[in-house]
């Protein structure tokens, strides 16, 4: 038998465009290969077990920005299907979207396995078949159709999707078959610190900060968390994503500035210490931040200043002001490693842009030969970024595959 599509991988995208695609051609022949046992195993953790679906970023300009790799290519693909287009196809299958204060968007049921429910349900009623432990190693490509090896099974099929994520073994065959592929390294990550000006704060956090990677332009804004083993946070996170092949290189050895509140600059630090030795010459250096910051961090960067805790403003000196001021806003590290984040591990690399059409969402090389999410090489910071392209590539290619 000859499948009018086989989609490799029953993961977000997969499912997404299958569903999407019957939708269309609903007479036609949909078979889902999976390698795992199970459907949909990293949506069901992501967001922490409640599925960041997409992010309330609706305007496709704006949207790019959160893509360190794949911002010119996304912005076509994102002007015909963004997060709005999303909510409402979720909606449209009783599904409804909420959205958080920093804009990730959940189900309202705040569990993840709704949305499998919907996906799974969804392929079902359109007899869409899956089979299970099924993976593919080589695809050969020719004018009649698409040959499937899958050690001692094979399939036929006139188009193929493929939506394996970030699979090695599936970039391999790609390799194989003269696709180029960029090498895949971590994306999302915290940063080692061995620094005993940290080393006591776990759980502190500074919401307001600039972190830049010194010796480069590098620098993300956001909040920024201390933790057993160094610094974590979105903006942590976002700087990972944005240095990613940089820091690969480097081996995680790396230094960074931190600037703990970006309402405040180094001058400014220095204006501010002169008026309360003025106006206040007798208050007490530790109990009372000049800079908004949590006091827990506030006395480490005294201490380390040389402002002992009995100090009173006017006590202190030009060079101990000069060495608090440049702590509180370029406060050095040096990084020596990664952490990666949680369960949700994200790589930068797959699939070369180039070799891509972005209009339909296949291969220049073998145009029947479609693909969608992270098997390419584009990756998003943390917030239902990865998903939305997820569901716009593979949302894209259900719409111009014939």
């Amino acid at each position: 038998m000859v499948y009018d599509v086989i989609v490799i991988g029953a993961g977000a995208a997969g499912c997404f465009f299958a569903i999407n695609y019957k939708e269309k051609h609903p007479d036609a022949s949909v078979l889902i290969l999976e390698k795992s046992n199970k459907p949909l195993a990293k949506l069901k953790i992501s967001g922490g077990g409640r599925c960041n679906v997409t992010h309330a970023c609706f305007d496709p300009r704006e949207l790019v920005k959160y893509y360190p790799r794949g911002q010119k290519e996304l912005m076509g693909p994102f002007n015909s299907f963004q997060p709005g287009d999303t909510i409402a196809w979720f909606a449209e299958r009783g599904v409804e979207l909420k959205i958080e204060e920093d804009g990730r968007m959940f189900p309202t049921t705040d569990s993840s396995q709704t949305i499998i429910d919907t996906f799974l349900g969804e392929l079902e009623a359109k007899e869409v078949k899956v089979y299970y432990s099924c993976g593919v190693d080589a695809i050969n490509y020719s004018e009649e159709d698409v040959h499937l090896d899958c050690g001692e099974q094979s399939f036929k099929a006139r188009n193929v999707f493929l939506a394996t994520g970030g699979t090695p073994s599936m970039w391999n065959v790609l390799n194989n078959m003269g696709i180029d592929v960029v090498d895949p390294v971590p994306a999302l990550f915290t940063f080692n610190i061995a620094s005993k000006i940290i080393s006591d704060l776990p759980g502190v956090s500074c919401p307001n900060t600039r972190v830049k990677i010194m010796g480069t332009k590098l620098e993300e804004f956001g909040p920024t968390l201390i933790t057993h083993w160094g610094l974590s946070g979105p903006g942590i996170l976002k700087l990972s994503s944005v240095a990613a092949i940089l820091l690969h290189a480097e081996k995680y050895k790396f230094k960074i500035e931190v600037n703990w509140n970006t309402d405040f600059e180094f001058q400014d630090v220095i204006e501010v210490f002169k008026n309360q030795k003025e106006l206040r010459p007798k208050q007490k250096v530790w109990p009372n931040p000049l800079v908004e910051m949590p006091k827990r961090l506030w006395k480490n960067l005294c201490a380390v200043s040389g402002i002992s805790e009995e100090s009173n403003y006017a006590d202190i000196n030009k060079k101990q002001i000069v060495a608090l001021a440049n702590l509180c806003t370029n406060c050095s590290f040096d990084v020596n490693g990664k952490s990666t984040n949680k369960d949700e591990f994200v790589s930068a690399g797959g699939v070369e842009l180039k070799q891509v059409d972005f209009k339909r969402m296949n291969l220049k090389l073998f145009p029947r030969i479609y693909l969608a999410g992270e098997v390419l090489n584009i990756d998003a910071l943390t917030g239902g970024f990865n998903f939305q392209n997820a569901w716009t590539g593979a949302w894209i290619a259900s719409q111009n595959m014939e």
